[in-house]
């Protein structure tokens, strides 16, 4: 099959989120001798991002997109030790975690399934997060940008209680801090001294390479 076909097959089954599909056709690409960093920049990438276009204009719905994700998420696990093994520079180190309180991870699993897809290293920090980890993942980890997501409107005053933690911890300057989750707004990130917001995972991804852009 010729390279553009086998990219194309790997866009298709990414966006319907066929991961058996796709799967077999990142093998099929690897076994054809494409490299593992041109599927992901030429299929999996511009795949999330037609999802994350599809979503954002009411095409697709959450289901969609997260079946999207979890596809491109395990085509990057098969991709990963190819990639280590090319020496691929990634472009940036992310921590993603649900607030303390809030023990949802759909909406961060998506936006860790996207910014992996966008060629990012995600440190998951899991649900139910205190500030603490949050902290030690700049601190241990080097972390450029710490994504904060919450659900319920409850855990939302612990979005601003990690920001004032990042603060107290001396190290809030150092970090891009992103926040999202269904009961979040604009004005609320603005209130809580966050460096963005978005409502969604596509918009997540395109802020942090915005921002980390301009840091570089």
């Amino acid at each position: 099959m010729h390279v553009s076909a086998t990219l194309e097959l790997i866009k298709e089954n990414c966006i319907r989120g066929k991961r058996a599909d796709l799967k077999e056709a990142v093998n099929a690409a690897l076994a054809e001798g494409i490299g593992a960093k041109d599927i992901m920049m030429r299929g999996l990438i511009p795949a999330m991002a037609t999802v994350g276009e599809k979503y954002a204009s009411g095409e697709f719905f959450l289901p969609e997109m997260m079946i999207a994700a979890r596809a491109v998420s395990e085509a990057m696990e098969m991709l990963k030790p190819h990639l280590v093994a090319s020496g691929y520079e990634k472009r940036g180190k992310v921590a993603v975690g649900t607030v303390a309180g809030d023990f949802h991870d759909i909406g961060k699993n998506i936006v860790k399934a996207m910014l992996e897809g966008g060629g990012y290293e995600v440190v998951d920090l899991g649900v139910d997060t205190p500030a603490e980890k949050f902290i030690a993942a700049v601190q241990n980890d080097a972390v450029q940008a710490v994504l904060l997501s919450s659900l319920i409107t409850i855990s939302m005053a612990n979005m601003r209680l990690t920001i004032q933690a990042l603060d107290r911890a001396g190290v809030r300057q150092s970090v891009i801090v992103g926040v999202g989750g269904a009961p979040v707004t604009q004005r609320f990130a603005d209130e809580i001294g966050a460096d963005f917001y978005s409502p969604d995972a596509f918009g997540a991804v395109e802020k942090c390479n915005a921002l980390l852009a301009q840091r570089a």
